[in-house]
């Protein structure tokens, strides 16, 4: 394509941004991309992330070009290729030494030294470096994620959607699954997601908590409840399934990506803890309930109370530790009880 075709429009500015790890934070990093493209009006993002994390991107009309870090070709082309602005939000050595040594007439976020130290290419994102230093500072922050990543970039929006855009195909998935499976939607559909990632202990509340919730909501109202999570989740939610086979439903543990994407739709109501779910689940629009231990609900956007979040009174939250032998925890410490009221009181809005 030539400069000069007629139908050719170059872009006005040409952006990188280098968001690695996890796949919960790199969903809600897309938070940013609206706001850039209001300050940026024509602008062309390139994303470098990992393999395992591009299929988020997906139909995502606002990211023109995705990178897998594990390819050769997306360094190439962080240090080959010139950019307007480049963004790493992360402050891990891996993206900030290629946010380094990527050519950017500005940089946003997050870098490395020529002493292998990470340090803050401008003032703003200082806060988040000593965040990721002092958990105490983690404990303190009050400002949701998105907030603190605006902040970053120096975007001024209203608009901090996440954004996952399922396609007609995927939405077409989760109607076959749910007229497979006789899904009344005229009742509430609750989805519990019942896993979270194994680097934390406590994000996943007890198997025994979520038997107490399902009996609960079984007896107590007419929903449906959905079962979601992985394949560490498969035992326990054949267990939970045969708590009421006729009610409770479980999605499969070994979906793709995008398919899980596409069932989340079914539910109106999804209870999650901190993990890539809870952002899956906030970027569709569900109604939300999620319960925290060892991360900070205050990252958590509350999207004007579409999401409502739950924590036990131990004065522990917010520990960050991968694993924890205190008892009681903060997971076991949270009530089948205030599960209930929880949910429910999203039915009734």
């Amino acid at each position: 394509m030539c400069d000069d075709c007629p139908h050719f429009e170059p872009p006005t500015q040409r952006i990188l941004i280098v968001k690695l790890d996890a796949a919960g934070d790199v969903l809600r990093t897309t938070c940013i991309l609206h706001g850039l493209h209001e300050r940026y009006p024509g602008c062309e993002i390139t994303w470098i992330t990992r393999k395992s994390a591009m299929p988020m991107f997906d139909h995502n009309p606002l990211v023109h070009r995705v990178l897998a870090y594990e390819s050769t070709e997306a360094v190439l082309h962080a240090m080959v290729e010139t950019f307007d602005v480049l963004i790493s939000p992360d402050a891990a050595r891996e993206s900030a030494v290629l946010a380094s040594a990527a050519k950017a007439d500005t940089k946003i976020g997050f870098g490395l030294d020529a002493r292998g130290d990470v340090f803050a290419f401008n003032p703003e994102a200082e806060a988040w470096l000593e965040m990721g230093a002092f958990d105490q500072r983690k404990k303190e922050n009050t400002r949701s994620y998105q907030d603190i990543m605006l902040g970053i970039c120096g975007l001024r929006t209203t608009k901090k959607d996440i954004v996952l855009t399922l396609s007609d195909e995927e939405r077409a998935f989760a109607e076959d699954f749910a007229a497979k499976h006789r899904l009344d939607c005229a009742k509430p559909v609750i989805g519990l997601n019942t896993g979270a990632s194994g680097r934390w202990q406590y994000k996943q509340w007890t198997l025994e908590g979520f038997e107490g919730l399902i009996r609960a909501l079984i007896e107590g109202t007419d929903a449906t409840i959905l079962l979601y999570g992985g394949p560490l989740e498969q035992e326990r939610n054949e267990r939970l399934r045969t708590l009421h086979p006729s009610r409770v439903i479980d999605t499969g543990t070994s979906n793709t990506l995008r398919e899980f994407f596409a069932l989340v739709t079914l539910s109106d109501i999804f209870v999650t803890g901190d993990t890539l779910a809870l952002h899956v689940a906030t970027a569709l629009g569900r109604k939300v309930v999620a319960y925290f231990g060892p991360t900070s609900a205050a990252e958590i956007d509350s999207y004007d109370d579409r999401i409502v979040k739950v924590q036990s009174d131990l004065d522990c939250l917010v520990c960050y530790k991968p694993r924890c032998d205190f008892e009681p925890n903060c997971m076991n410490s949270i009530a089948v009880e205030t599960m209930v009221r929880a949910v429910e009181g999203k039915m009734k809005k």
